[in-house]
């Protein structure tokens, strides 16, 4: 088959991974969602070459080892949504962009390093109410950051919870 003769039957598993570096190139947060890069190994390898490729750049799309890559950095983070080679950058972006404005919100327009550390249970639930398995779920962050807290609420204690109301 030639590539266009071939006709891609289309999929809801559109995000292969999720990932946040920091200014070093060090992983905070990896999420695949399939086997392209089945062992830490190899992530970390893949990691290292997606972070060295566009730590210096200002475009927003690279394609790279037959992925397309949305990323976006701010202050001390590298946050990089990652589809097939055929994939829509736009509903890319729309991942990108939702879980960026989400933390945004979240952290209070405070988006660096030691705040999202302070806060990954938030990221995880975030990222959970985005994407679940590769297919994009939300891509409104208020909706998302408005689960994200029902979430927080009902798990934590009655205490706790009107202690965060105050």
């Amino acid at each position: 088959y030639k590539m266009d003769t071939l006709i891609l039957e289309p999929s809801l598993y559109t995000v292969k991974a999720v990932l946040i570096m920091d200014n070093d190139g060090e992983r905070l947060y990896a999420k695949y969602y399939d086997d392209t890069y089945p062992t830490v190994k190899e992530q970390k390898a893949f990691e290292k070459n997606i972070f060295n490729k566009t730590h210096r750049t200002d475009s927003e799309i690279a394609l790279l080892e037959g992925l397309t890559v949305v990323y976006k950095s701010n202050i001390d983070l590298y946050f990089y949504v990652i589809g097939s080679s055929h994939e829509n950058e736009l509903m890319l972006m729309s991942v990108l962009n939702c879980l960026f404005d989400s933390l945004s919100q979240m952290l209070r327009k405070n988006v660096e390093k030691r705040a999202l550390l302070e806060n990954m249970e938030g990221l995880f639930l975030a990222i959970d109410e985005i994407v679940d398995g590769g297919v994009i779920l939300e891509s409104d962050p208020q909706q998302v950051v408005h689960r994200v807290a029902l979430r927080v609420t009902t798990s934590c204690s009655p205490l706790l919870t009107f202690m965060m109301l105050l």
